[in-house]
């Protein structure tokens, strides 16, 4: 969003954004070694009520996490950053899903091939969004204040659909099969790019989408806008046409999270979240605790909004999951206890989200009694919390936690005794808990 702005070079520093400038890109403090187990030298309040964990309380499927590369604004991963954004090895984060952008130009789209491949070796999805569609394409128009706003020619709807289908097949011809393509990106804020209005973007889906090679992602909203895509959703022939409701988070509050229309209508619909960086763009990924808000935007986004996918701005930031130096932030320690856990084909768990003040709690089930439990604690001081496991067998739960000194420091099992174990959350942490 603020920071999709065209860098001067491959490399070089991005341009002043209109939400934020964005952090530079200066050395940041390395991360602390970890410390002894969560817990061990201090004493933990009450039990709070136990959070019951019911493999039978399905709700969305988990389709992955992930991020953006975009080499052409601030250049490529490299190899080893490949690694540790893909992998799931330790000292790796796990993702599971790629972004990648379809430039207007052919001559940009072998940029992308290489981070693409090496992403879908290591299990990884990738989707693509477009900017802008070729300039012989675009007209401009007067839209408020702004006189050369962008938008599409309506005569070249077709050929804006082989445009995205030809981004499909160059893609598939250098060994990535993309998984879906977007129709625009953010439609709603594009001072910088191509304007959409929510009756075009209908009209593209509903006459031109069905053309288009593979799973279609719309409106991908700024700020989940509501507006813009309760009219795909009221349109039969639109939504048919569409496979993904993709969504960004800019300032969207989390009570704007739900989206009761796309429960009602978006059946056999994937629903995700494509795009956004959380709290800002121009702090250090490593400022604590500042950092832990972003496993609770995480929870939000699984537990109230029901998203399927979490999608991080750009992988390697420093604001990001992976700092310049190619080491995971504190920020990406928050996301990796969800995307090195939470594999793709989980299926979320309803359980109590906040079982006591400052807590945050999400379940996800995968295979036989393999049972992920993440927990975040965002008040000052630690907790007990008890969970039950109902129809599981497993005897014990391994744990990983991240707070001001540790960094998804793995720690001593937990056991469980009549479906039962109780685990102390540090003060200010994110534990990832995961039964068998």
């Amino acid at each position: 969003m603020a920071s999709h702005h065209r860098a001067s070079g491959g490399t070089g520093s991005e341009l002043p954004s209109r939400r934020a400038v964005l952090a530079t890109m200066s050395a940041l403090p390395v991360l602390v070694a970890a410390t002894p187990a969560a817990g061990a030298s201090r004493t933990p309040s009450a039990a709070a009520a136990s959070v019951t964990v019911d493999p039978s309380a399905t709700r969305q499927t988990i389709r992955g996490f992930g991020g953006m590369n975009h080499p052409l604004w601030i250049g490529d991963l490299t190899s080893a950053q490949r690694d540790t954004a893909f992998g799931n090895g330790e000292g790796q984060l796990g993702f599971s899903v790629l972004r990648i952008p379809v430039s207007e130009d052919r001559a940009n789209w072998s940029r992308e091939v290489a981070t693409a491949k090496r992403a879908t070796e290591l299990g990884a999805i990738v989707f693509a969004s477009p900017w802008n569609p070729p300039a012989h394409m675009v007209e401009t128009f007067v839209r408020g204040q702004q006189t050369d706003a962008k938008r599409l020619r309506y005569s070249m709807y077709g050929a804006y659909a082989q445009h995205l289908n030809d981004f499909v097949a160059f893609m598939k011809s250098n060994g990535v099969n993309l998984y879906a393509i977007s129709v625009q990106n953010e439609p709603d804020y594009a001072h910088d790019w191509t304007w959409w209005t929510p009756s075009e973007m209908t009209r593209f889906l509903r006459e031109n989408a069905g053309s288009i090679s593979t799973k279609v992602i719309a409106p991908e909203s700024f700020q989940y806008v509501k507006a813009f895509s309760d009219p795909i959703l009221n349109d039969a022939a639109a939504l048919a046409n569409l496979d993904i409701l993709g969504a960004h988070l800019y300032g969207t509050s989390f009570q704007n999270f739900p989206y009761p229309l796309f429960k009602q209508k978006g059946g056999g619909k994937e629903l995700w979240m494509t795009e956004v960086y959380y709290p800002n763009s121009s702090d250090s990924a490593d400022l604590w605790p500042q950092a832990l808000d972003v496993a609770e935007h995480v929870h939000r986004a699984m537990v109230d909004a029901e998203f399927q996918a979490y999608v991080w701005w750009y992988i390697r930031r420093g604001y990001g999951p992976m700092r310049e130096d190619g080491r995971i932030s504190k920020r990406g320690a928050g996301m990796a206890h969800f995307s090195k856990f939470v594999r793709p084909g989980h299926v979320r768990i309803a359980v109590t989200p906040s079982p006591q003040s400052n807590v945050y709690v999400s379940a996800y089930k995968g295979s036989g009694s393999r049972v992920v439990l993440v927990a975040v604690n965002k008040g000052t001081s630690q907790v007990s919390q008890q969970f039950t496991l109902r129809n599981n067998t497993s005897s014990g739960v391994s744990s990983w936690v991240t707070d001001a000194s540790r960094n998804l420091a793995s720690q001593g099992g937990i056991t469980v005794a009549n479906g039962a174990f109780t685990v102390r959350l540090p003060a200010q942490s994110v534990t990832t808990l995961v039964t068998g």
